[in-house]
């Protein structure tokens, strides 16, 4: 029975065998997943079929390794990446709001370090290049990041965020600042009248007016271009040869600017004291003056023009209370008391020794009658070249001075002299622990920028490469509103308060941060571009930041009243910027 069996079995298994050698099974190729198994189908007994079907043990594997065909690499080693739409989006919303926490960490640092220090070296130095930190690191790390074809694609990313900073703030936030911060406009000056805003949105009755401090930074603000013209005079000129040595030039050029124009932010507060000064000097000669002819017996100019010696020496006589033929100081002071004026704030001491100074040319701290008619002489002629009214000034006594006195005073106030009660330090309580949280700030605020700022570029490179939509776009767009927003916020703020003060402050600063931009962080981008070999081709981006720069530069250098019209000149450049570069780039193909 066993044998029986055992024959049996051996037979089984030998038909077993035989019927495995007739079959000719499908190799699975070396290429394909090895979660795959062959059906026992010839593929080429269906030639509908292209290449060899297989079942798989999860019908989900397949969908999941054609969506990860095209890989991301992850920043630092841990940091997350993605490859979908949805995935980079996200990502750059994350990583922008990091940006923008290290955007105000810096800003809020350079405050407390400005209540501490005070301007000069701080305000010229460190506030500038801190608020440009952000910016200049995500183009830092552009540039920086992989081989050189690599850099050269993610670069276009430094440039948008370069591009779209300078005109989102030339555009955007200067006009929103004109319409929060807008008040009446006087209807003989067109100047603002600081609190008062009761005529709605009438395009020429309100508006915002600035200090001539304002109009220096906005032509600062244009001459910062001219490193872009530098650097792409190659491109101008249809020439191959010589694009490396003028990106050299350009940042050199560009370096040099910024060494200078922190210099000159640190010198600044000692020019505007200076300045102010002399304006409050001219302010009191037109002041006395003015005074002296509504005392005196006569006209203090003759028929010719000439000093009326008489009625001048009459003058002195009623200054000089004791009768000794001297002013004194004290006689002096007594001749400022009683003008009053009240529109500036004035050092009556501080006057008195400009007269002095002025009059008194035997250095005896006295004025007699000698110095007293030729200082009034002086000052009469001076008033005299100031005039805007005829040149016969005989009969125009009363309107030159006149003339010459509003003249000096709304110099006076150009400077931005009045109203600073609101934006003096009182005094820090405990400034080591506000030093040290300062410190504490703006070293957190910097390790932010500097750690996410690699991921944001990555992370926008990988949502143009999922959505074509060119890099350049996606920074122009959305990437200075991450790190600008922090200053475009406050500066929107501060233009609300509607005072001539603050509005002045506000669009210095936008004006400055410009300015910054276009010298700070261009000269990183130059630095990677240069350093790395990597090939400028931003012809359509340099010509949108000159044309913004200069129109608006031109528009603020030479007025200090913007009525709400002007606001829209603003907001029509920022479309036209993106319509710009869209169709020099693709219609023309200029990058």
């Amino acid at each position: 029975m066993d044998n029986n069996s055992n024959k049996l079995q051996l037979f089984l298994l030998s038909l077993f065998l035989l019927a495995i050698s007739a079959v000719h099974p499908r190799s699975v190729p070396y290429s394909t997943p090895s979660d795959l198994i062959s059906d026992g189908i010839n593929s080429n007994n269906n030639h509908n079929q292209r290449g060899p079907q297989y079942l798989l043990l999860n019908p989900f594997i397949k969908a999941e390794e054609e969506s990860s065909s095209s890989t991301c690499e992850q920043t630092y080693g841990f940091l997350p990446c993605t490859t979908t739409v949805l995935g980079n989006l996200f990502l750059i919303i994350v990583y922008g709001y990091l940006m923008y926490v290290a955007a105000t960490y810096l800003s809020n640092g350079s405050e407390l370090l400005l209540e501490i220090l005070g301007p000069g070296v701080v305000g010229g130095l460190f506030l500038p290049i801190l608020g440009a930190l952000p910016d200049a690191m995500l183009i830092l790390v552009s540039g920086l990041s992989g081989t050189k074809e690599t850099a050269q694609s993610q670069v276009s990313v430094g440039m948008g965020l370069l591009a779209g900073s300078t005109v989102m703030l030339s555009t955007v936030i200067w006009g929103t600042c004109v319409v929060v911060g807008k008040c009446d406009l006087r209807e003989s000056d067109s100047v603002a009248i600081d609190g008062q805003n009761t005529k709605g949105f009438r395009l020429t009755g309100t508006g915002v007016s600035t200090d001539v401090w304002t109009c220096y930074a906005a032509r600062i603000m244009a001459i910062s271009v001219i490193p872009f013209v530098v650097v792409q005079l190659p491109q101008m000129l249809n020439s191959t040869s010589g694009r490396h040595l003028a990106v050299l030039i350009a940042l050199i050029l560009s370096v040099s600017m910024l060494i200078s124009y922190c210099l000159y932010q640190v010198f600044q507060p000692w020019i505007q004291k200076r300045r102010l000064a002399f304006a409050k000097h001219k302010h009191v000669i037109s002041g006395i003056l003015k005074h002296l002819r509504q005392r005196a017996l006569g006209r203090l100019l003759t028929d010719s023009g000439e000093p009326n010696i008489d009625v001048i020496k009459k003058l002195f006589d009623a200054i000089d209370e004791n009768k000794d033929e001297r002013l004194s100081a004290s006689e002096l002071k007594a001749l400022i008391i009683g003008i009053r004026f009240e529109e500036i704030d004035l050092d009556q001491d501080d006057a008195v020794s400009k007269v002095l100074s002025d009059f008194d040319t035997s250095n005896d701290s006295h004025i007699d009658i000698k110095e007293f008619i030729n200082g009034i002489e002086k000052w009469l002629n001076e008033a005299m070249q100031a005039r805007t009214g005829s040149a016969d000034p005989g009969p125009h006594t009363m309107k030159f001075l006149d003339d010459f006195h509003l003249q000096t005073k709304r110099e006076h106030a150009l400077l931005g002299a009045e109203e600073e009660s609101d934006e003096v330090a009182e005094g820090v309580e405990n400034p080591k622990w506000v030093s040290f949280k300062a410190v504490l700030m703006l070293l957190i605020g910097t390790i932010i920028a500097a750690a996410f700022a690699d991921p944001l570029v990555d992370a926008v490179d990988n949502f143009s490469a999922a959505t074509s939509i060119p890099s350049f776009f996606i920074s122009f767009i959305a990437l200075p509103f991450a790190t600008n927003s922090s200053e475009a916020v406050s500066a929107i703020i501060f233009a609300s308060r509607k005072k001539i003060r603050t509005a002045s402050l506000t669009f210095s600063e936008l004006y400055g941060a410009v300015t910054m931009n276009n010298i700070l962080c261009l000269s990183v981008f130059l630095a990677l571009v240069y350093a790395r070999g990597l090939t400028w081709d931003f012809s359509s981006e340099v010509l949108v930041i000159l044309i913004v720069c200069l129109v608006m530069g031109a528009f603020a250098s030479f007025r200090t009243n913007f009525p709400l019209w002007t606001c829209s000149i603003a907001y029509a450049l920022y479309p036209f910027s993106l319509a710009l570069v869209y169709v020099l780039d693709y219609f023309f193909g200029w990058s």
